[in-house]
């Protein structure tokens, strides 16, 4: 596939002259939480040039995803990265105490990131890109309707129904049994001693284990519980966002299945959703999974495909893999629906 570089229609010459190193930034959520995070800014603004936003996943420092911030920066984009709260450099001094789950890390988080754009980045493009529940946090970000274009990579809500069939009970007891247990016991998951992510806030461990096969249907009870009006409003949330969007599946991920994806782009009534399915086979690999995406091995394959949407907002011609559903906006698909309005390819 060919791309292009961004910005000024700058050489690579000039755009090493041009760069600047990243830079470390803070962000203040609306309701006063701050939120670090890391810029990736050329000297002097254009309009013309994007600055992409990167999503995190779940309990994933923001630093995963340096590798790739710098790649895209180097195609002449500004690029932010960021910490949810309680995550990496955004967490507080007594995790136990902190009370934040999935809606707070879209809501307020994702939006205080989108904010930051446009106001750092005054008439440039915005686009994102968002990993696993990053494609949540979106959806629940007012500014979604700021957005130029989004790629999500094996982003859903943990419903466990949809995990890889073959993962299905492993995952269940991990992440529905020995997590609520670890956070009931410590006041949060100390996944990191485990070997399984960074640290996780207990409301954020509860709103994976409560995950149902609609997203709002969990927010109903205890330290998630939400008022009625407030849960019912969610969708709209997630309609509000425009943006053509790249929904990435990679067929050997155990929790961004067929289903699982599906459900969520369900979600996004608003845009123009691809979804794409890439087995490590389409690439030459063995492994790819839920993680490995952003790793630099893949700078030459899926990079530019990530890279490619987010100048066009459509699929190059030799992109891998194969698309599995393309969802028209409209008002008419059932968010949460997991199959509604698939247009299937071959």
């Amino acid at each position: 596939m060919t791309i292009s570089n961004e910005g000024n229609g700058m050489t690579q010459g000039t755009r090493a002259a041009d760069a600047l190193p990243p830079e470390p930034v803070t962000l203040r959520a609306a309701d006063g939480y701050a939120l670090r995070g890391h810029v990736w800014r050329h000297r002097g603004g254009s309009v013309a040039r994007p600055v992409t936003v990167i999503n995190c996943a779940t309990s994933v420092r923001c630093d995963y995803y340096f590798r790739f911030a710098a790649w895209l920066f180097a195609q002449g984009r500004d690029v932010l990265v960021y910490d949810y709260r309680g995550i990496g450099g955004s967490r507080p001094a007594q995790l136990a105490k902190l009370r934040a789950n999935w809606l707070d890390w879209g809501r307020l988080d994702c939006e205080a990131a989108l904010q930051y754009a446009r106001d750092a980045f005054p008439g440039q493009p915005i686009d994102v890109v968002a990993h696993s529940i990053g494609g949540v946090a979106l959806g629940l970000a007012a500014s979604n309707v700021n957005v130029r274009h989004a790629v999500t990579v094996g982003a859903q809500y943990a419903y466990w129904r949809d995990y890889m069939p073959a993962e299905r009970r492993r995952m269940w007891w991990k992440w529905h049994v020995a997590m609520p247990v670890l956070a009931a016991m410590f006041g949060y998951v100390p996944a990191k001693r485990l070997g399984w992510m960074e640290d996780t806030p207990r409301g954020v461990a509860l709103s994976w284990v409560r995950s149902q096969a609609r997203f709002e249907a969990g927010y109903t009870r205890g330290l998630l519980a939400e008022p009625a009006a407030s849960r019912a409003a969610l969708p709209a949330r997630f309609a509000g966002l425009s943006a053509p969007m790249l929904a990435i599946g990679l067929d050997d991920d155990g929790f961004g299945t067929v289903e699982a994806i599906e459900r969520l782009v369900g979600y996004y009534t608003g845009s123009d959703v691809t979804h794409l399915r890439i087995a490590p086979a389409d690439i030459g690999v063995d492994a790819i999974g839920h993680f490995a995406f952003f790793h630099s091995r893949f700078t030459e394959t899926l990079w530019p495909l990530a890279l490619y949407w987010l100048q066009h907002g459509v699929l190059p011609a030799d992109a891998p893999g194969k698309v599995h559903a393309i969802h028209p906006a409209s008002r008419g698909r059932g968010p949460g629906s997991g199959v509604a309005g698939v247009v299937a390819n071959g």
